[in-house]
């Protein structure tokens, strides 16, 4: 059984052009003024991090953390959802996801997956540069837009999708086992890598690859009417991040799932803040511990209602109550009345 550390607070969602939330120091400051002890930080915001700086010296990686420090928080992981997900696009999806990259790069979708595919290994080595082990990322997707089998799929299109895929990612599970780091995929809708089973046909693709691993974020789950209890207890040994999102689903008699072309707050599934949705974090927390899970419960704010300030202090609080420190004895040892390996045969008749 492990204590899980925390609470850390994943920045993507807060970083931004107005003060406190435009520079490093600021920012981290602020984080811990809410009451987290860690942060997760987006590898593409320029305005927090120099990804191609902290890839090349150690030097910048010990100040960028020192910062972090003096602020009162740890760097707990670097993220590359963005540029993880333009490892693999569909063409139907190439003008809105050009918007994940640099303006150079945009319109020309070969140039956007090189592109994509260096930011990944250099936010590897810049992770291994902070002595970090973990690198929670998007898939991307070639086979999303045909997720629903209608009209029915020609043979092979799907097998074919995730044979390009593990393709494309082998060479960067090489560069991470090097690096020492895990690449932990959150499993969500948009990525191929979705749920339980299409992680295992990648999987399956990369050879079992020991670096392709799981970002748990069981909001996911919610959205898809998946058991996300049951998808700990399967996948427990691959989990190696751990996102603290919370969400409802309430179908009504017009819509259900696929929400019905809504916005977010208009959906029969939407996001809400750590607690005011359906994730029932004591139970999701107490398998984590008993499990031995080595990582960080990082809140992922996102919520259709509530403002995100008011959101990031009360997730703080949330998981801080949630966090179990682990017992280092059992509860009747008080009870014990001592024993020894002839007791034992005395007590079980073996010795009459």
């Amino acid at each position: 059984m492990k204590t899980l550390k925390g609470p850390a607070l994943f920045l993507a969602q807060f970083a931004g052009d107005e003060a406190p939330f435009n520079s490093w120091p600021a920012i981290t400051r602020w984080a811990a003024d809410c009451g987290y002890r860690g942060v997760q930080v987006p590898s593409w915001d320029t305005r927090l991090i120099d990804l191609a700086k902290a890839a090349d010296s150690k030097d910048y990686c010990d100040e960028f953390k020192g910062i972090a420090a003096e602020s009162g928080v740890e760097v707990t992981e670097l993220s590359t959802h963005l540029q993880g997900q333009l490892v693999a696009v569909h063409p139907a999806y190439d003008e809105m996801f050009d918007g994940f990259t640099v303006p150079e790069m945009r319109g020309n979708p070969a140039a956007r997956q090189h592109w994509a595919v260096e930011q990944v290994n250099l936010c590897l080595t810049a992770s291994r540069n902070m002595g970090l082990t973990a690198m929670p990322s998007f898939s991307g997707a070639l086979a999303w837009p045909y997720v629903y089998p209608w009209p029915q799929r020609p043979p092979g299109l799907i097998e074919q999708a995730f044979d390009e895929l593990a393709a494309r990612w082998r060479p960067i599970l090489d560069h991470a086992d090097e690096m020492g780091v895990d690449v932990c995929y959150e499993i969500h809708p948009g990525e191929d890598l979705h749920d339980g089973d299409s992680y295992e046909m990648f999987l399956d693709r990369v050879g079992g690859h020991a670096r392709a691993m799981m970002l748990y974020d069981p909001s996911h789950y919610v959205l898809q009417a998946l058991d996300y209890l049951d998808n700990l207890d399967i996948y427990m040994e691959r989990i190696g991040a751990f996102h603290v999102k919370d969400a409802e689903l309430n179908p009504t008699g017009r819509k259900g799932v696929y929400g019905g072309f809504q916005s977010w707050k208009d959906r029969a599934g939407r996001f809400r803040s750590p607690g005011d949705g359906q994730v029932d974090f004591g139970a999701v927390f107490s398998k984590l511990s008993a499990a031995g899970f080595d990582g960080w419960a990082v809140v992922e704010w996102e919520c259709a209602l509530k403002h995100p300030e008011d959101g990031a202090r009360e997730g703080a609080a949330f998981v801080k109550d949630h966090i179990i420190r682990v017992t280092e004895r059992a509860f009747d040892d008080f009870a014990d009345g001592g024993s020894d390996a002839a007791a034992n045969r005395r007590i079980l008749g073996l010795d009459r």
